[in-house]
C-alpha cells in the first residue's frame, strides 16, 4: 500500500514539474520582434567583430535553454562582453525566454 502511494506521489510530482518546465518556455512570436537588434549582428553570416578580432555566433539552432542561460551569464556579468552586458541588462527574465525561444528554432 505505501509503494502505491509513494507511485501516485511521484507521477503527480512529475507532472507538476513537467507543468512548471511548460509554463518557463518563450514565445518566439514576441522573442522575434524582441531580437530585431539582435539580427543586427548575429543574422548576418561571416559577421566579424571589429575589437577584440572574433567571428559573431550565429544563434538560430542553440537550445532555448543554452540561449536563455546565456543571456542571463550576461546580464549578471558572469560572462564578459561589454556589448552583450548592455543589451542583456534591460532585459526582463520573459523578454529573455521570448528571445531564447525565438532562435532556438531552425532557419534563425
Amino acid at each position: 500500500m505505501k509503494m502505491k502511494h509513494f507511485l501516485i506521489g511521484a507521477a503527480a510530482g512529475s507532472l507538476l514539474t513537467m507543468g512548471v518546465a511548460l509554463a518557463e518556455e518563450g514565445d518566439p512570436v514576441r522573442g522575434q520582434q524582441l531580437a530585431e537588434t539582435c539580427m543586427g549582428c548575429h543574422a548576418v553570416e561571416g559577421l566579424r567583430n571589429a575589437y577584440p578580432s572574433y567571428r559573431v555566433p550565429k544563434l538560430g539552432g542553440q537550445t532555448e535553454t543554452y540561449l536563455f542561460n546565456s543571456l542571463i551569464a550576461y546580464q549578471d556579468g558572469s560572462r564578459a562582453h561589454p556589448t552583450m552586458r548592455a543589451q542583456a541588462s534591460s532585459l526582463t527574465e520573459e523578454e529573455m525566454r521570448d528571445i531564447a525561444a525565438f532562435f532556438a528554432q531552425p532557419k534563425q
